[in-house]
């Protein structure tokens, strides 16, 4: 899907709650300051229809990938060393020397 066409969308719906709240204030009658409340209550209609059309224009976030989470530790026991002596072919003939024996 193209790209361009959820940016397109978010635009055109930005621009069209931004005309309904500028529409809804040029129609509206001018409040007076002894209205007992109306202009606390227009001015919360208008923060409201602000917050909406934030919200509605904002982009969503999606993850690309799934988030990462660490194995569990796994504890496997040290092998069990030692050093003993062998008889080793060194090319010309057999020598006693240490060698290191793990079970």
């Amino acid at each position: 899907m193209n790209l361009l066409v959820p940016t397109l969308y978010r635009q055109c719906l930005a621009t069209g709650l931004a005309a309904l709240l500028a529409g809804s204030c040029i129609g509206a009658a001018p409040a007076k300051a002894d209205s007992g409340g109306a202009l606390a209550a227009g001015l919360f209609g208008v923060f409201a229809a602000g917050a909406i059309a934030g919200s509605a224009a904002a982009r969503p976030y999606y993850y690309d990938y799934p988030p990462y989470y660490a194995p569990a530790p796994v504890y496997v026991p040290a092998p069990i060393c030692w050093f003993e002596r062998r008889s080793v072919w060194d090319g010309y003939g057999y020598i006693v020397q240490p060698v290191r024996v793990c079970r």
